[in-house]
């Protein structure tokens, strides 16, 4: 009995152990994965073989270019793979945290992603310069902002069309941002329901419930993700905490010690640059923060 040829694909959907994988014809599988663990994340490249017309086993997760978490208090879960870059989408209303934004900008520096934060909603002038004001926190970081109006369509291809061409990105950010209408306007055949955010809760109600990865019309592929309301890093090191804070890299080269954890050790170099007004206290403290929480769950 001849033995099933293995074919290649891509993940382009994943919901718990069901995948999509899209061939190299563009014909599409549904698949699952050998074994008990669920190993593949959207973006992977994958080996299958067939079971059936339509479906496929998934034998192999081909090597990763980079690969993205979410942690909670008791597991970190993978989430998508070989992403160039990282689209935060935040608004002036309802209010983003930065708490959330500034961990998904360490999970994407940490990764060597890069991050570009998209500034949403525009045309609510009167919240703006709020929000304008608290991304300026970001100054010292090398984060790029992106000013758009979801519902301005030409705008938004202008302004973000050329930074999404030939490169796969991650389209993440709070519920209520404004993300699946601006998943629409990049993605006509996407079809994402939008939902007004409650203006009593100050919040949206999720619009996105899995992870997809979609092919852009004018060249590149967008993965649309679910809108968080956490963003644990409990899956990083030290050494990769203190790469997710860019701004730090200056003072780092000026520590006495080799193992500083830049909270209070004497000769400290990103303690001087704090002190000197380079790094944002703001900052500072949230990488405090999350070293704390990982030390507390005995990461390291």
């Amino acid at each position: 009995m001849d033995k099933a040829p293995v074919l290649h694909g891509r993940v382009i959907a994943a919901h718990g152990r069901h995948y999509t994988v899209e061939l190299s014809d563009g014909s599409l599988r549904k698949c699952f994965p050998r074994g008990k663990k669920a190993v593949a994340v959207v973006g992977d490249r994958v080996c299958i073989s067939p079971q059936g017309e339509l479906e496929g086993a998934i034998d192999q997760v081909l090597e990763r270019s980079s690969l993205l978490y979410r942690s909670d208090d008791i597991r970190s879960k993978q989430f998508a793979a070989n992403v160039d870059q990282l689209l935060i989408v935040v608004a002036p209303e309802p209010l983003f945290s930065d708490d959330l934004l500034w961990r998904a900008l360490v999970a994407a520096h940490s990764a060597d992603i890069k991050p570009i934060v998209v500034l949403n909603k525009t045309d609510l002038h009167a919240s703006l310069p709020r929000a304008r004001e608290q991304l300026s926190l970001l100054a010292n970081t090398g984060t790029e902002i992106i000013e758009v109006c979801a519902t301005n369509p030409e705008q938004v291809h202008a302004r973000l069309g050329p930074l999404l061409q030939e490169r796969c990105s991650l389209l993440l950010g709070q519920s209520g941002m404004g993300k699946s209408t601006l998943l629409n306007v990049l993605v006509p055949q996407a079809q994402a329901h939008t939902q007004e955010h409650s203006q009593a809760l100050g919040t949206g109600k999720h619009t996105t419930t899995s992870t997809r990865l979609y092919h852009l019309p004018g060249g590149g592929d967008l993965i649309d993700s679910p809108g968080f309301q956490a963003f644990g890093l409990y899956h990083l090191s030290a050494t990769d905490i203190e790469h997710g804070f860019p701004e730090f890299s200056a003072g780092v080269e000026h520590c006495r010690f080799y193992n500083c954890t830049h909270r209070h050790e004497p000769g400290c170099g990103v303690l001087a640059a704090l002190e000197r007004g380079d790094i944002a206290p703001q900052r500072h403290d949230l990488y405090k923060r999350i070293l704390a929480e990982n030390e507390a769950q005995g990461r390291y």
